[in-house]
């Protein structure tokens, strides 16, 4: 018993200098990483070359992970845009505005679905087809008599937010919105091709209903102009609507690598002679810059889409 007690007492022993070995050398390894000092040259290694590769293969990896789980496509996007939810904000929008609240029509919702449906049969993204058909044809299509009706477009949004966002951004969407006359709306959300490029369409139509006008003819049709163009504040706040979890994760990983550089060029002037007398000096600067390009790309590649 004596003997097995001895023999267990140094198993434990070997054990706890072996954690201890390994708890060093992890410290050590995150030392040499994260913190400038005379055993790393002063460039800890997460902001040299290889570091910064690495943190580039990262993001790619959370991206592409990312995709593939939510979409089943390592290039997908995911939308969380719906017609309730589309509805839900236009109304947050006219009750914030002091204007009544739209009602659902069904009418309204086929009638939008029939427009979107053409636009990716025509290959076309505008208020009138090529063909010259105009957009009160689909008022029409479903017995939707009207006094007043207008049409808001959007392309290649990826959330309800976005959309709203660009709309209320544009004055004339925005008065499409917030126009006191209608009483109904209707959307269609729908994905296929245009021009060969993968193409998710909102459309969104408006109208106040009268029952003595003939089908499909009204007094006053509003489409709002596209300019297929948003200005940057606009795509940078669309994109912070946007971005995703894996997004936020490589976010999370730039921004600790710029607080490293911002430590390596703190000590810039330990670094040896011949690194201090070139541009090597300012290190620290030149990737804290680098880091912030790259960090502000991935927040604009969400703040696509055009109205």
């Amino acid at each position: 018993m004596f003997y097995i007690s001895n023999i267990v007492k140094a198993k434990i022993k070997n054990n706890k200098k072996q954690t201890k070995s390994v708890k060093k050398l992890v410290k050590h390894a995150l030392k040499l990483t994260f913190v400038p000092h005379k055993n790393n040259g002063y460039r800890p290694h997460l902001v040299r070359r290889y570091g910064l590769m690495a943190i580039v293969f990262i993001i790619i990896g959370l991206q592409l992970g990312y995709n593939g789980t939510k979409t089943g496509n390592v290039l997908g996007v995911q939308s969380d845009i719906t017609i309730s939810s589309l509805l839900e904000q236009t109304n947050q929008s006219r009750v914030s505005a002091g204007k009544s609240e739209l009602v659902i029509s069904n009418k309204l919702n086929d009638a939008a679905y029939l427009k979107a449906q053409d636009m990716l049969a025509k290959q076309y993204w505008a208020h009138n087809a090529p063909d010259g058909t105009q957009p009160w044809k689909w008022f029409g299509d479903v017995k939707y008599n009207y006094d007043q009706a207008g049409e808001n477009l959007a392309k290649n949004f990826t959330s309800t937010n976005s959309v709203m966002t660009a709309w209320l951004d544009s004055p004339e969407h925005k008065a499409n919105i917030l126009k006191s006359e209608y009483k109904d709306v209707g959307f269609a959300v729908v994905s296929g091709e245009i021009d060969n490029k993968p193409t998710s369409l909102v459309v969104a139509l408006y109208g106040s209903p009268a029952d003595s006008a003939v089908a499909g003819v009204g007094t006053s049709f509003s489409g709002a102009s596209q300019t297929g163009q948003i200005n940057i504040l606009t795509q940078f706040a669309i994109a912070v609507q946007s971005i995703t979890s894996a997004v936020i994760g490589g976010l999370t990983i730039i921004a600790v690598a710029v607080v490293v550089a911002g430590f390596a060029h703190a000590y810039r002037r330990k670094l040896p002679k011949s690194l201090r007398q070139s541009w090597y000096r300012h290190h620290g600067l030149f990737k804290i810059a680098g880091l912030l390009s790259l960090g502000l790309m991935m927040v604009l590649l969400y703040g696509g889409g055009q109205i």
